[in-house]
């Protein structure tokens, strides 16, 4: 019962809670996550634009000469995420005392880069010629390494939104039943339940839609954060706070 109050919290924080707010939207983040990786391993050359462990291993693979593979794509996403993940840093040194705020400028810059991407899966021609593929990688990638770079800031334990080995190291390994103190065991399992239901709503609509579905999908999500940040970030809360 203490799993399913925790996961209830979650996504219903208590009043007074440390981080308040921001924990439901790192769920809601998370979940964004499954969205675009979907779009970027299925339909833009096996590559990720969020899961950067992937991509090294990925380039790895290829530098290897494994098949259905890209040096080119792996070294574009990973050098894309660590420029959006500068510009994430930037917005979060230029927002160090409020989380809410740096929370809507990275969900704004996200949003436009979503959107961006959006309006080029809508005029590419399909099946998609290789700029086209790299062009929403670059976009993709630079929009994930800004919420990277934020969440990192944010700090909202076991919701980094889009590293999920820690967290199921730590739902395994600290159990009760191990002799393990069990914490956020609810909180961990809603972030990787995010992950899955938005890769799986992720592949059915890329699979059986279009990647524009997807990103349309992925766009009104980070919308609706960013809307909520805004209105969130004028706020004096504890959980503002650093």
């Amino acid at each position: 019962m203490s799993v399913l109050r925790d996961a209830a919290l979650t996504l219903r924080p208590a009043p007074g809670d440390r981080h308040g707010p921001l924990v439901p939207m790192m769920v809601a983040l998370t979940l964004l996550t499954g969205l675009v990786d979907a779009v970027s391993y299925l339909r833009l050359g096996h590559v990720f634009v969020a899961n950067m462990t992937g991509n090294v291993v990925f380039l790895g693979f290829a530098l290897a000469g494994a098949g259905g593979l890209s040096v080119a794509a792996s070294l574009v996403a990973l050098a894309s995420f660590l420029l959006g993940a500068f510009a994430g840093g930037w917005l979060g040194s230029r927002n160090a005392a409020h989380r809410g705020r740096l929370l809507r400028a990275a969900t704004v810059v996200q949003a436009l880069l979503i959107m961006l991407a959006l309006l080029l899966a809508l005029l590419a021609q399909q099946p998609l010629v290789q700029g086209a593929r790299y062009a929403l990688i670059v976009a993709l990638a630079l929009a994930m390494g800004v919420q990277n770079a934020a969440a990192q800031r944010i700090a909202v334990p076991e919701l980094t939104t889009t590293v999920l080995t820690r967290t199921l190291t730590g739902l395994a390994s600290e159990a009760s039943a191990v002799g393990g103190a069990g914490s956020n065991a609810g909180r961990r399992t809603v972030a990787v339940a995010a992950m899955l239901i938005g890769a799986l709503a992720g592949g059915l609509l890329t699979l059986h839609v279009s990647i524009a579905a997807t990103l349309a999908l992925a766009l009104a999500i980070g919308s609706a954060l960013a809307l909520a940040a805004h209105v969130l970030s004028g706020s004096t809360a504890a959980w503002t706070r650093s």
